[in-house]
């Protein structure tokens, strides 16, 4: 038998999994619910959620800041985008994305423009100017040709058209044409063709703006739009180095298409002069989906098989160092943005189980990948949104059960925490804007749109919500307890109103209750009779549904054991 005291003033390790229950001296807890990690490592009940207004299902949150006093917050949905400003409706502006083509939607702003991208439909750019907002189709100045693999080997043989002088037919080889070819364009025999009408899985008809010469033999050396309904469009998009950057469709996956420097509709390769567009492909062995185009310090390529980066600067066609640093993967059935944070790329693997921080070593030449969840692993079950919040040092990620587990990460002191938040519903998504984090939350039937707010001690005005704390399982000189009698424990804490110890309410002055105080602050102790044999559960469990603040500076426990 032995006598313990033991007080634990950091929580910087957050919520750990069970796996870790035989490990001594960790700074976390067994279960960390609706619970905040501060940069000090104590404890603070969350922020309630403040309604904003009910919206359509399966919507989603896109930020469209351009300036201090344009800032927009844009809800997309069912085809249409609503646009909010100071969380009230603006305008809605029509669109051409059905519900369930959403979870693919990529997205990157540029001064007043965003540009969308999907695999199954042509790019899209929402404009911001003094008529309002506007979205159209992404014209190119210039379209990229590319030869694909399937049509090696393919000739085209031309012949006139009764239509006019500027048609004509062609006729392939071998069965080649389908029904979604019209419309595709054509580089054949120095013109640009646009197939008009498919008239057999041979031969098209096609037209061209310019004069032709139909040639005495069967055409080889001919190229298709990289991007069109037949070969698929854009699965990824970014900026980089001032250039528009499309990567992977679904008969290129592995392949990057940067436009003209500061010309971002023109993506001819010209001459291969340094301004010119540049062509690019991942060359692996394995097959790569690109998933996501990172800006930073150098052009990352996160890809279904691994991550890479392109370190040339400035990169020129001639110019091009690429390669692959990592083999973790990134999700390829849903768009879960990377983001960045205190300078890393951070994003989820291809498993879905686990978050990477994508970050250069000490060289400055090595990307690691690593693990953000290797306390708290059993946290990352099936994400489906990924958000930010620079301001308070937070990464939110909602799981398809309806939680959210949070990081709250703070590197200086060391704070790698995760939590998780739940609520009366199911979250659905979440986008950071204007420094605050909005989410979509599912409540019975309606999907309601609402904010993260401290003034907010309930959820949308109506849904209560408790905060729980259970301590890690108790190792003493590195030996597993058989039997614990926990004498007394004593709580530091800071402006708090509410806490309960296994149960029983902490005593509070009334005064502390007052609609003007703060709460209290200081130290608190309570005396538990009673033994413990099972002692891999909590030895304490801190909690309220009071909707009321708490902040938990520490915990002390004094007791005696047997091993």
């Amino acid at each position: 038998m032995g006598d313990f005291l033991k007080t634990q003033n950091s929580f910087s390790c957050g919520e750990v999994s069970p796996e870790f229950y035989a490990t001594d001296n960790v700074n976390g807890v067994s279960r960390l619910e609706n619970v905040d990690v501060l940069h000090s490592g104590a404890l603070k009940r969350r922020p309630g959620l403040r309604k904003i207004r009910n919206i359509s299902d399966n919507s989603i949150l896109i930020p469209f800041e351009i300036n201090e006093s344009e800032k927009y917050l844009l809800v997309v949905y069912q085809n249409y985008i609503d646009v909010f400003c100071n969380d009230e409706k603006l305008t809605a502006v029509a669109s051409p994305w059905t519900a369930d083509m959403l979870d693919k939607l990529q997205y990157v702003q540029k001064f007043n423009k965003i540009y969308f991208v999907h695999p199954d439909f042509q790019p899209m750019v929402l404009t911001k100017d003094a008529s309002g907002f506007d979205l159209d189709g992404f014209s190119f100045s210039e379209i990229p040709f590319m030869k694909f693999d399937d049509a090696i080997g393919i000739t085209i043989s031309m012949s006139n058209s009764d239509y006019n002088n500027r048609y004509a037919y062609f006729t392939t080889n071998q069965s080649f044409w389908t029904d979604d070819c019209v419309g595709e364009k054509l580089y054949v025999n120095g013109n640009v063709w646009i197939i008009a009408e498919k008239q057999s899985a041979t031969k098209v008809h096609v037209h061209t703006n310019s004069d032709f010469s139909i040639p005495g033999s069967p055409i080889s050396d001919w190229y298709e739009s990289a991007f069109s309904a037949k070969r698929g469009w854009p699965a990824t998009v970014s900026f980089h180095q001032n250039r528009l950057v499309f990567g992977g469709t679904k008969s290129a996956p592995n392949n990057i298409w940067m436009s003209r420097v500061g010309d971002y509709n023109n993506f001819d390769v010209g001459e291969g002069l340094d301004d010119d567009a540049i062509y690019m492909t991942l060359l692996s062995s394995q097959h790569h989906q690109i998933c996501n185009i990172v800006s930073s310090d150098k052009m990352q390529i996160l890809t279904s098989k691994g991550e890479w980066a392109v370190s040339s600067s400035p990169l020129t066609p001639t110019n091009i160092n690429i390669r692959q640093h990592t083999s973790v993967g990134s999700i390829t059935t849903r768009y879960l943005p990377p983001q960045k944070i205190e300078g890393a790329t951070v994003f989820i693997s291809a498993s879905g189980k686990s978050i990477r921080e994508l970050d250069l070593d000490a060289l400055g030449e090595n990307y690691n990948a690593n693990d953000l969840c290797s306390w708290s692993g059993h946290l990352m079950q099936s994400p489906i949104s990924i958000a930010y919040n620079q301001n308070n040092h937070q990464l939110f990620v909602v799981m398809n059960d309806g939680y959210m587990a949070v990081l709250n990460k703070y590197s200086n002191t060391e704070i790698s925490a995760w939590a998780r938040y739940v609520t009366d519903g199911k979250f659905k998504y979440v986008s950071v804007f204007n420094n605050q984090t909005y989410v979509v939350v599912k409540r019975g039937n309606n999907s309601i749109l609402e904010k993260f707010d401290y003034d907010c001690l309930n959820d949308s005005g109506s849904y209560d919500f408790s905060y729980t704390i259970s301590a890690f399982p108790m190792i003493v000189n590195n030996h597993s307890p058989k039997k614990i009698r926990l004498r007394k424990i004593s709580l530091r804490l800071l402006n708090t109103k509410t806490v309960f110890v296994n149960g029983y309410r902490m005593e509070i002055d009334n005064e502390y209750y007052a609609a003007g105080s703060n709460g209290f602050s200081g130290d608190l102790s309570m005396n538990l009779l009673g033994y413990q044999m099972d002692t891999i559960k909590p030895l304490w469990t801190l909690s309220s549904s009071e909707q009321l603040p708490a902040t938990i500076l520490s915990v002390t426990t004094d007791g005696w054991f047997l091993i």
